[in-house]
């Protein structure tokens, strides 16, 4: 049974899985160095782009960039179409939907927050999905590496 806030809003108490084969799917998710990001960094890599990996770009934000760069003020993000609400492939669990709805609505938020936040110290914050090419990924993050580099010169 879910609880409820004063507020309306659902508890942040995860439910129960809804079974046994989700338990194990949702367990194996991981948070840092998904597929995507690996094939992204290592042609980032191939053509000699160094980075950070899972780095904070604020101490006082609780934020983690997938790839970052701190002395050019960019954070790059590679978002699951499930987890950040992609709008050609994102989907909503029908078991536990009113907690699943309010969780994943939650990211959108987050996110967009942290993209404002972000942006309002002068950070260059590039989104990308987990579908989209990893080349043309890389292709974007170089632009932009080059675009933030001849303006500090």
């Amino acid at each position: 049974m879910m609880s409820v806030e004063s507020s309306g809003q659902c508890s942040g108490r995860r439910p129960p899985a809804s079974s046994e084969i989700v338990r194990s799917r949702m367990s194996r998710q991981r948070r840092r160095d998904t597929q995507p990001e690996l094939l992204v960094r290592r042609i980032l890599h191939s053509r000699g782009i160094r980075y950070r990996v899972d780095g904070n770009p604020e101490a006082d934000l609780r934020c983690k960039a997938d790839i970052l760069w701190r002395q050019l003020h960019m954070a790059v993000f590679i978002d699951g179409c499930f987890w950040h609400g992609c709008p050609d492939h994102a989907t909503r669990p029908k078991a536990n939907e009113q907690w699943w709805a309010h969780k994943l609505d939650g990211n959108i938020r987050r996110d967009r927050r942290m993209d404002a936040e972000l942006a309002a110290r002068g950070w260059k914050v590039l989104r990308f999905w987990e579908h989209e090419d990893p080349v043309a990924v890389a292709d974007a993050i170089c632009a932009q590496l080059v675009a933030l580099r001849d303006g500090y010169r």
